[in-house]
């Protein structure tokens, strides 16, 4: 997911400063360029404004974060990679206790993150 150039905490922050950099980065690996509806992917789309798209077919609307880990969550795309650095990088895991304190969020969104990440990487699903 993240060029092979971040080796730090703080090569991730300044690769994605901004929510739109994330935004924009997550758009090029989904969709390199040319944006698939993931409720039709033969409609058309049609582009607005907020970083949505709307699927002429279904009459549904959607964003980057559709059928991904990151769909259905307030938190932010900057937290979610740095979760993803944080729990892909650390040798014996990470629990949701110490990936709460890292992002200054609580315990409970820590684990919900943890639990999304680890299922979709296919780590080990300890209870930590």
């Amino acid at each position: 997911m993240f060029n092979k150039e971040v080796k730090s905490v703080l090569d991730l922050i300044k690769a994605f400063p901004t929510e739109q950099s994330c935004i924009d980065h997550l758009e090029l690996l989904r969709w390199s360029g040319n944006v698939v509806s993931p409720f039709d992917a033969t409609s058309k789309v049609y582009d607005c404004k907020g970083n949505k798209y709307k699927c002429k077919n279904t009459g549904k609307y959607f964003n980057v974060k559709t059928n991904t880990i990151f769909d259905n969550t307030k938190m932010e795309l900057q937290k979610w990679f740095l979760a993803i650095w944080l729990v892909t990088s650390h040798k014996k895991g990470i629990s949701s206790l110490q990936l709460g304190r890292d992002l200054g969020i609580t315990q409970k969104s820590a684990w919900f993150m943890l639990q999304r990440i680890r299922n979709c990487f296919g780590l080990d699903n300890n209870d930590q």
